[in-house]
């Protein structure tokens, strides 16, 4: 009982501290508690004791290599062990400010390269054709048309889902910029071009329940906050109708929103502000996706091709 109690104190002093100071979501937070869990468990075998405050400072590089290892014969892909071996150095980083527990040889880990994975935007046409036919899949005209404001702030203004579910209801009045609080909680301005401000419109007119800066913009059928996975089932049963692969889901329409904004010409560096990256290194995948679909326009068009 006494082991599982001081583990049990660092479990949940590490998840409280990187809950607070990084924000992290839910899903994320269970995925660190279920790999450091791993991680104890394979250290109570690997030392043949209980760990301790001294022995986890101890711990040298080839026991971490040796629980990586392990987990790896476990049938864990390149990236789940990238995230185990972050989940543990960001453990490390706790235990050095809260308890004193310094330990460089872990702080040095480096982990298997991740490929990296370009974004899966759909094209115009696609992008489009959900826009249009989003509104015929419902039999209530509201909710059909909470499904396009909702895909056309996806879409036209390159919101995340969950920026989008969190819009409050005061916007209404469908102003010409949004104020957007993303990741991390950074804050930016998102401008709302004709289009989206008319699906807003309309939606505000149809729906049925309030709205004012204390509802939520998009409802449910059932008048609470419209759900994330209600919303993807929508795309879902919408790709199906318009024969689309499973890769159009709704934060496919981000992608494109930012694909599409390249490709016509902006700035790679004013699409990093719209999208809210804090690196231009994550807005850069999109000029791989381009680079590709110009080979493509290239060796469909030139008479050589």
């Amino acid at each position: 009982m006494m082991r599982d109690t001081f583990h049990m104190e660092l479990m949940d002093g590490f998840l409280d501290y990187v809950a607070r100071e990084q924000r992290l979501a839910a899903n994320t937070l269970e995925a660190y508690r279920s790999d450091l869990s791993e991680f104890w468990g394979f250290l109570r075998g690997h030392l043949q004791s209980e760990p301790t405050i001294r022995t986890l400072s101890e711990l040298q590089a080839r026991d971490i290599r040796a629980f990586l290892a392990a987990r790896r014969r476990d049938g864990l892909a390149d990236a789940s062990i990238a995230r185990l071996l972050s989940a543990i150095k960001s453990f490390y980083r706790w235990l050095d400010r809260a308890h004193g527990v310094e330990n460089p040889e872990i702080a040095f880990l480096s982990g298997p390269k991740r490929a990296q994975r370009l974004p899966r935007p759909v094209s115009e046409t696609a992008a489009q054709d959900m826009l249009d036919h989003a509104e015929l899949i419902q039999e209530e005209p509201w909710i059909a048309a909470r499904d396009v404001a909702a895909l056309s702030l996806m879409y036209g203004a390159g919101l995340r889902i969950s920026e989008t579910l969190d819009l409050p209801g005061d916007i209404k009045a469908a102003p010409d910029r949004l104020r957007i609080k993303g990741k991390g909680g950074k804050v930016r301005m998102v401008p709302v071009i004709p289009a989206v401000r008319e699906a807003i419109t309309d939606y505000a007119a149809l729906c049925p329940y309030a709205l004012n800066a204390k509802t939520p913009l998009f409802y449910g059928a059932r008048g609470k906050r419209l759900q994330a996975p209600v919303l993807r089932k929508q795309v879902q049963i919408l790709r199906g109708a318009l024969g689309l692969t499973e890769t159009a889901t709704p934060h496919a329409l981000r992608h494109s929103f930012a694909t599409h904004l390249l490709a016509h010409g902006a700035d790679l560096r004013a699409i990093q502000t719209l999208l809210g990256h804090a690196s231009l290194s994550t807005t850069q995948v999109y000029t791989g996706v381009e680079a590709g679909h110009l080979r493509k326009v290239h060796a469909n068009a030139h008479p050589r091709g």
